[in-house]
């Protein structure tokens, strides 16, 4: 019997995306009502949660079911390659997804519950015959609400005691969900001749390279300017410039994106949307100076 290398397995769960929700996750605990020092087991659990087991189990489940697409985009990753044979990818997506679920059940309902929604959106998002990615407008909210504004509410939720999180926090959660959709759109430039060829209709493929740039540059944007707003509207004003500062820096790179979507798309990956995701940050430190002046 074959069996996967364990060099495989780990770059099947690309740990690489690992990183967004977690980030939200912890976004989410900073506006929470209770400090995350004095709940630091419910923090990590769900840290852990979020990341290497959640989105693991997605990133596995994802690639055992484009096997095919990958085979023409990337022939490298280790199903296609043969380094994960047989059925295994499609297994360990299975477990990985079951002990999500355990360790899910050490977070009590509401952990539970939101880890139980977190799979039922990876497995639709990739399984057939609904399969959210074969569009990429249903597709890439799929991932945006999954990967920021669940992990961001579960994240507000357990650390505000079970409570329903503050307005502001579920109104930010909406918004870089919004944001997220965007970001999700970078991912297909690479991947537009094997999408199209499998009947993936990801919105470059829908659209073209340019039009679903422009589409993935104001997805990003907007929400922004809401949040900006918002943090005004708050009386949060040394934040939201902070906010303002961020944008503009992504603005500039924009312009390279915009000129150059497919080339550059990686570029915009990894120079613009970190200065995105550390406004989320100056969004929930402002919020959680609200609940503590409150």
């Amino acid at each position: 019997m074959n069996l996967p290398e364990p060099r495989a397995i780990l770059t099947l769960l690309k740990p690489i995306t690992w990183f967004p929700p977690m980030w939200a996750f912890a976004c989410g605990s900073i506006t929470g009502t209770e400090a995350i020092q004095e709940n630091l087991p419910i923090f990590f659990l769900g840290l852990l949660l979020t990341g290497p087991l959640v989105c693991a189990s997605s990133q596995a489940v994802n690639d055992w079911y484009d096997r095919h697409v990958d085979a023409i985009n990337e022939p490298d990753r280790p199903i296609p390659s043969g380094r994960i044979p047989g059925h295994w990818g499609f297994y360990i997506a299975i477990i990985w997804s079951l002990v999500s679920l355990y360790i899910a059940s050490y977070l009590g309902v509401i952990g539970f519950l939101a880890t139980v929604l977190a799979l039922i959106l990876a497995w639709l998002y990739s399984m057939p015959p609904i399969r959210f990615k074969n569009n990429g407008w249903i597709g890439n909210l799929a991932c945006g609400v999954s990967y920021e504004g669940l992990a961001w509410i579960t994240g507000a939720t357990l650390l505000s005691g079970g409570s329903i999180p503050n307005k502001p926090s579920l109104l930010l959660a909406g918004l870089y969900s919004a944001s997220a959709h965007g970001i999700m759109t970078l991912n297909d430039f690479k991947a537009i001749e094997g999408d199209r060829q499998m009947g993936v209709r990801s919105l470059p493929v829908q659209l073209g390279a340019k039009k679903a740039a422009q589409v993935s540059a104001a997805l990003m944007l907007i929400p922004q300017v809401f949040v900006l707003m918002l943090l005004l509207y708050l009386g949060k004003q040394s934040y939201a410039m902070v906010i303002g500062a961020l944008m503009i820096g992504q603005l500039f790179l924009l312009i390279e994106f915009l000129k150059r979507p497919i080339q550059k798309a990686l570029f915009y990956s990894g120079f613009g949307v970190p200065l995105l995701v550390s406004g989320m940050m100056v969004a929930a430190f402002a919020i959680n100076s609200m609940e503590i002046g409150s």
